[in-house]
């Protein structure tokens, strides 16, 4: 091969990455976002973002708006919104503190109750969106005000808790360690603990990461299907790994797993699956996408619309037994305003306004990037003022990224 055809081969290929990642910005941007963000935080606080410690309290502080995200974004991605995530998610803790502590019912019964009730509250808003065509905006901003007073009625304006340590360990629990060599790593490694667990997990899962897209690209290849240039994945892929290794490595180098990432990554998966893999998650994009020509196509549009709300009240359920579980108490003014996080996480995680578009991954990336600034404006001591005028720009700044790559389309 001569010097001239090898430049112009290089010059093919880095045409063909910036071509790819031009039109690839908004999925690959927001990851790298955060990668810079926690970079960015990890210096100008001298190393406390990703401290295990620090680390274990970003997992649980965010725990909660990443298992609404999940939710909202099903519904965002069918057209619709849910205002009320907040209020239902306090009205439970609410319901299973007074459950719990006042009557004395058993956890199992009371968890149980709670989902029960938060896919009813669901079910009731979905009903009205679905068949009777009520804007999903109208019908979920009374739900969040019914439910907001609903809380106040049932804990009578007051706190209730403590909870039994049972219930606590929903959210403020750690997955025990059962392989052994914890207390020999521990020494030769130096540290106060290691739970062998949580770094055999990192291991797996990163594994996981780099044999699922090496198995994606032979897929492609073998079907001619256009995939990303081979630098590019290779860079993506090794960052990844490496990240989920180093973050379960510091985990495990304190307590271990939270059960809350546990039950984070369980969910996770299953509706990453569910919306990119299963026949109903292609109906919900495009019942989102166009819903006239979706229920001419044949899809029951108002029984997926419903779903999706009952769907969203059962997360806002277990999101509220983990928020009044890691708090120890419910309070009237629990959730407040916390629908606000989880609907701009969807949309900072790469979801459409006009539905139809949006992924699982994204939203818990966009999740977890406004927990970093969050976390990592709270640790440099910027008051709240500024924090939710950061929020609000970035929120602003991914809408307008969204509405700018639609002209350009």
């Amino acid at each position: 091969m001569s010097m001239a055809e090898d430049t112009n081969q290089k010059a093919g290929g880095s045409g063909r990455l910036a071509e790819y990642l031009t039109a690839h910005l908004r999925e690959y941007g927001l990851l790298f976002a955060l990668i810079a963000i926690m970079a960015f935080f990890q210096v100008v606080t001298s190393g406390t973002l990703l401290r295990p410690i620090n680390l274990t309290n970003l997992l649980l502080q965010n725990s909660y708006i990443v298992i609404m995200a999940l939710g909202m974004l099903i519904v965002i991605v069918a057209g619709h919104i849910d205002l009320s995530v907040g209020s239902v998610m306090g009205f439970v803790g609410a319901l299973a503190a007074v459950m719990v502590v006042n009557w004395e019912v058993p956890i199992a019964v009371t968890m149980a109750t709670c989902v029960v009730v938060g896919a009813l509250i669901g079910g009731a808003q979905g009903y009205w969106v679905a068949y009777w065509k009520i804007p999903s905006f109208i019908v979920t901003l009374a739900g969040m005000l019914v439910f907001r007073g609903l809380s106040l009625w049932l804990l009578e304006g007051q706190s209730v808790g403590p909870f039994p340590r049972e219930f606590q360990v929903i959210a403020t629990g750690f997955v025990p360690d059962v392989l052994p060599g914890g207390e020999a790593l521990k020494g030769v490694l130096g540290t106060r603990n290691f739970n062998v667990l949580a770094c055999a997990i990192g291991i797996i899962a990163a594994s996981w990461v780099v044999w699922s897209g090496l198995r994606k690209r032979a897929h492609n290849k073998a079907y001619g299907i256009e995939d990303e240039p081979r630098a590019f994945f290779v860079v993506r892929t090794a960052i990844i790994a490496l990240a989920l290794v180093f973050i379960l490595y510091k985990l495990a180098t304190f307590r271990g797993l939270p059960n809350v990432l546990l039950t984070m990554g369980v969910l996770t998966v299953v509706y990453a699956f569910i919306t990119e893999r299963t026949v109903l998650g292609r109906r919900i994009y495009a019942l989102g996408g166009n819903e006239k020509a979706a229920k001419l196509s044949g899809i029951k549009t108002e029984r997926l619309t419903f779903l999706a709300f009952v769907n969203m009240g059962i997360l806002a359920a277990i999101a509220g037994l983990v928020f009044a579980a890691r708090l120890n108490t419910a309070t009237p003014k629990a959730g407040f305003a916390l629908e606000l996080d989880v609907i701009a996480a969807v949309f900072i995680g790469g979801a459409s306004m006009s539905g139809g578009v949006g992924r699982i991954v994204g939203a818990v990336v966009g999740a977890f990037l406004m927990g970093v600034l969050n976390n990592g404006m709270s640790i440099m001591g910027i008051g709240i003022d500024y924090q939710q005028m950061i929020k609000g720009l970035v929120l602003l700044a991914a809408v307008i990224f969204d509405v700018y790559n639609k002209k350009k389309g």
